[in-house]
């Protein structure tokens, strides 16, 4: 059985730092995506970043360069380092993980979407101040 725990949300205010992380469990697959996602009251669900089992990145517009997604396999856990944060980054933040159909999987608008991830966490809310 897969498990996905987050933490490491809050409050902070605008400018602020923020890391989530997301410990799995019960994971076994080679060849794998993560990824963050986060979905605000009233909004659509909204990819944020994915990481391949080869280390390939995606980020969305909205964050590119204020997020950093890394993951430590010894430790199966998936990390976001979030920085300079805004008001509009405000949501529940959920980590995700499937398996890789094949390599550049986890960048494709299929996985980026969600639809993709097959294992879901409950979610951190994050709050930032203005």
């Amino acid at each position: 059985q897969v498990q996905l725990v987050e933490s490491g949300g809050g409050s902070v205010q605008a400018g602020g730092s923020l890391r989530l992380s997301c410990a799995a469990s019960g994971y076994t697959y080679t060849r794998y995506c993560m990824g963050w996602f986060r979905q605000a009251p009233g909004k659509e669900r909204e990819g944020i970043s994915t990481i391949e089992n080869n280390g390939r990145t995606r980020y969305a517009d909205s964050v590119k360069g204020r997020f950093t997604i890394s993951q430590d396999n010894a430790k199966n856990t998936l990390y976001l380092q979030m920085n300079s944060l805004k008001p509009e980054d405000t949501a529940m933040y959920y980590c995700a993980a499937g398996p890789s159909a094949f390599p550049g999987y986890c960048s494709g608008g299929y996985a980026f979407s969600g639809d993709g991830f097959r294992y879901w966490g409950q979610g951190t809310q994050v709050t930032v101040s203005s």
